[in-house]
């Protein structure tokens, strides 16, 4: 990861991994089609909605890594 940049999908693909679950176990969780969920884990950012969809399925607030971020920058 890039010192000015989060990669979102990728750290929910690693979260995925780390759990021993699938993008289609989570697509079913976020009731999301597979292929839609499938390429937005592939960008670097996504939208609210799915990742707040995300967060809840897989029990962790990506919400605080870009809190995180901010504050290492502003400080």
């Amino acid at each position: 990861m890039k010192e000015n940049e989060i990669h979102i999908g990728n750290l929910i693909k690693k979260k995925l991994k780390e759990n021993g679950q699938t993008i289609t176990w989570l697509s079913k969780k976020v009731h999301k089609e597979y292929s839609c969920l499938y390429k937005s884990l592939y960008k670097k950012d996504i939208e609210t909605d799915l990742l707040i969809s995300i967060s809840i399925a897989l029990k962790f607030n990506y919400f605080t890594l870009y809190s995180e971020f901010i504050e290492n920058k502003i400080n």
